[in-house]
């Protein structure tokens, strides 16, 4: 799949062979973008260009593209010069988006804004980015490639902080006793490598798969979503997407796990005004008397064909929805309320 500072949350299967550069969902995201001649259209994790490329063939607009990880930024020479002016590739967060759109677009509003949540095939297949459990390599996992690594958290972390974020990010119901394992191991030997922590979770389990599923799944999501602020970066970009689009603009989000899309759909379904809303920081009735900034163009979420997924495998727990910006104001930011979990 082509995904960038964005992507990829579907788990490895032993089976299943990397599936790369295959856009998941393009016809929908096509469809539900609405791609017109001269219009503009952000897409916010460019990975290997799959969405954007399908963007610029589908009409004769343009595309600013974002991207955190400089090695998609690298890759994206060729498109660029494929596109003829057509194309801006910005190294820059998809929270960012606001700034990159007043830098290179001259401030001006856009008319779509596509995002596809995670971590891309790209990283996911190389080893050397630390994200797999299936090969060997740094236990890295940052997109940017910078900051705190995945090594250096487990390395230093309080054995309850550790926990917290295994069951925080992961959903991982033994994330304690992982926890415990963890610093039990590093008390003798630091971590360095992926498979020296997936070989310590998956002695928790003794060794069993957990839904047909590696038993290091879940603790691997968890460190990376938490390395990289995926979730904060999700929350902040959609608001980032409400204040940039348009009237009649469109916003299509694709995520790959349930945390992701509790967070798009509870932020579409606020902001088209089908629940009060339940910000700490604004007075009960304030939001029901705001004006709708989107209008959700399918109520239920789209998932892959069965064709899609004989091809791709890693595109099965892919969910797009979709909104359109309305002429309202924009709503306060408030990442609580859109539900963006907090590690405690």
């Amino acid at each position: 799949m082509t995904r960038g500072g964005g992507a990829e949350g579907a788990s490895q299967g032993p089976a299943e062979k990397p599936s790369r550069h295959i856009p998941v969902l393009v016809s929908e995201v096509l469809e539900t973008l609405a791609p017109k001649d001269g219009e503009t259209y952000i897409d916010g994790t460019f990975g290997a260009g799959g969405y954007t490329r399908a963007i610029l063939k589908a009409a004769s607009c343009n595309v600013l593209a974002l991207d955190r990880d400089p090695t998609a930024i690298a890759n994206a020479t060729s498109l660029v010069e494929e596109a003829g002016g057509r194309l801006k590739v910005v190294q820059s967060p998809f929270s960012q988006m606001e700034e990159a759109v007043r830098e290179h677009l001259s401030g001006a509003q856009v008319d779509g804004v596509v995002l596809d949540i995670g971590v891309s095939s790209m990283q996911l297949d190389d080893a050397e980015r630390g994200f797999s459990f299936q090969s060997d390599g740094p236990l890295d996992m940052r997109m940017s490639v910078s900051g705190m690594s995945a090594a250096d958290f487990v390395n230093t972390a309080e054995e309850e902080e550790i926990a917290n974020v295994i069951y925080t990010f992961g959903e991982e119901h033994r994330s304690r006793a992982i926890a415990r394992a963890i610093v039990r191991r590093r008390d003798e030997t630091q971590y360095s490598r992926t498979l020296e922590l997936a070989d310590t979770v998956s002695r928790v389990f003794h060794g069993r798969k957990i839904d047909g599923r590696h038993p290091a799944t879940r603790t691997f999501q968890a460190l990376r979503i938490f390395v990289n602020d995926e979730l904060g970066e999700l929350g902040n970009a959609l608001s980032a997407a409400e204040r940039i689009l348009k009237p009649g603009g469109r916003l299509v989000v694709v995520s790959f796990h349930s945390l992701e899309d509790r967070i798009v759909k509870k932020f579409l379904t606020e902001r088209s005004g089908k629940t009060p809303g339940s910000s700490r920081h604004l007075p009960p009735d304030s939001i029901k008397s705001r004006a709708p900034s989107f209008r959700i163009v399918n109520s239920r979420p789209l998932t892959p064909s069965k064709g899609e997924l004989e091809v791709n495998p890693r595109a099965r727990s892919a969910r797009l929805r979709a909104a359109t910006r309305t002429d309202a104001a924009v709503w306060p930011l408030d990442l609580d309320a859109m539900g963006v979990p907090r590690h405690r």
